[in-house]
């Protein structure tokens, strides 16, 4: 476990101009792990992002009598094929800490996985929602403890998966990544031709690396959305692979860039998947900022495109940030939020209801930070109004956030901090370690000041 510490910032972060390296992409690193687990050979993943949350996707991998080795900064994941997970007669427990993504994909490897399974996390992710792949996982064949009536929701889970799979033609309106992902992962292992109407796009980083390593899968764009299909009880083999950097993570600096005056931030080897850059693409075209995207191009290590993010300070405009774009920047909204919250007029979010299903209620926690710094905004169980300004009376204020495993909404109120010099203590810090672990130190690289209190 991470030990706990807050942190303090009392100043304004001045201008700079810097080329840095931003860590690799939590989405894709967890992902590379899992699906290497069940290939046939020895798998090479570079640039792993070494946060908690990845290391937790480690642990519960190696748990399940998979070995995964570090040497020279690489990691070898020695898959033996579908179905593979070494299990005895005693249920596995199986820790995923603070990752949802872990979490959902593994319960669906687990689910066509012979054996009995206890999937538990940290405090904030035993609050979040798994009916959502409990009821499709249950069409499949797998069972979860307790049944009936008074069926957990959420974790601690008890799985015990079916020897005897049944294939699907599952409808996802959720528009959610890690559902779709463990619905695949499910459909691995399963006889026959499986299917996932997707009538809200979501990322598509499994889809991606699931075609890398010649999985049977097929993607057919409809009127709206997409139509999934896999066949099942393929063969997988070993796979190299490097993680690109997380624009998730970037976007917190880049925010700082484009708020704080005569700022330039440059960040090489970012991910720029089309269903991650809607951040970019929002503060760009709806915003007004100076924000470019370079040199893009496709990974052969990955599959993913990569690129080059450069941004200068700017003089923002309020947002309206249209509803097909919210999947894409799902993770940073926050952040978003606090962009909003310094630009003069009225920023309006709509259809951000499941922010209510993540670490935190983002909508909740954002709301109590901007009002306790003077922001007006409003919210509902769907939407976001923001009345922002551009000037920010900061003289008597200062700001306590003291929220337990919401790493996005703690690194928003620093952000939020360094740029208008109102004293905050965050305490709980600790949770960055999940995504971003040198947040810290790439802000001091910047000139900013937070002083660590434990």
């Amino acid at each position: 476990m991470n030990k706990k510490f807050s942190v303090l910032i009392k100043n304004k972060i001045k201008k700079f101009n810097k080329t840095i390296q931003i860590p690799g992409d939590k989405s894709t690193s967890i992902r590379a792990l899992i699906f290497a687990s069940q290939c046939i050979g020895k798998s090479k993943i570079k640039n792993l992002l070494v946060s908690q949350d990845v290391l937790n996707c480690v642990q519960a991998l190696r748990t399940l009598g998979v070995k995964i080795v570090k040497s020279n900064g690489i990691y070898k994941v020695y898959g033996n094929g579908l179905g593979s997970f070494r299990t005895n007669n005693k249920i596995k427990k199986i820790f995923v800490g603070n990752s949802g993504t872990t979490a959902r994909i593994l319960a669906g490897l687990l689910a066509t996985h012979p054996g009995k399974f206890y999937l538990y996390g940290d405090q904030s992710t035993n609050k979040r929602d798994m009916s959502r792949i409990i009821n499709p996982l249950e069409k499949i064949g797998a069972f979860f403890y307790p049944k009936g009536k008074s069926k957990k929701k959420t974790l601690p889970l008890a799985i015990e998966g079916t020897t005897m799979p049944l294939a699907q033609n599952h409808i996802e309106n959720i528009g959610s990544a890690q559902v779709k992902s463990s619905l695949l992962a499910s459909f691995l292992n399963c006889p026959g031709i499986s299917t996932i109407e997707e009538k809200k796009i979501s990322r598509n980083h499994t889809e991606i690396l699931l075609q890398k390593i010649s999985a049977d899968i097929k993607i057919k764009k409809l009127k709206k959305g997409n139509l999934i299909s896999l066949r099942g009880q393929k063969n997988l083999y070993a796979f190299d692979y490097t993680v690109g950097a997380d624009p998730s993570s970037a976007a917190f600096l880049i925010a700082l860039t484009l708020l704080t005056p005569g700022a330039k931030l440059t960040i090489h080897n970012c991910l720029c998947n089309k269903s991650r850059i809607g951040f970019y693409k929002l503060l760009k075209e709806k915003a007004g900022a100076n924000v470019k995207v370079k040199n893009l191009r496709k990974s052969s290590n990955s599959g993913e495109l990569i690129g080059s993010i450069i941004a200068k300070s700017s003089r923002l405009k309020a947002i309206n940030c249209p509803k097909e774009l919210i999947p894409s920047l799902i993770d940073e909204l926050p952040i978003l939020f606090f962009i909003a919250a310094l630009t003069k007029g009225v920023s309006k979010f709509k259809n951000v209801g499941e922010l209510k299903h993540k670490e935190s209620n983002r909508l909740v926690e954002s709301k109590k930070i901007l009002i306790k710094a003077g922001i007006k905004c409003k919210t509902t169980k769907d939407s976001m109004i923001i009345y922002g300004k551009d000037k920010i009376e900061t003289k008597n204020k200062s700001i306590i956030v003291n929220l337990q495993g919401d790493h996005r909404i703690n690194m928003s109120a620093a952000i939020f901090s360094l740029v208008t010099g109102i004293k905050t203590k965050i305490n709980n810090f600790e949770t960055i370690n999940t995504s971003f672990p040198t947040f810290i130190s790439l802000i001091k690289n910047l000139g900013g000041k937070i002083e660590i209190k434990k």
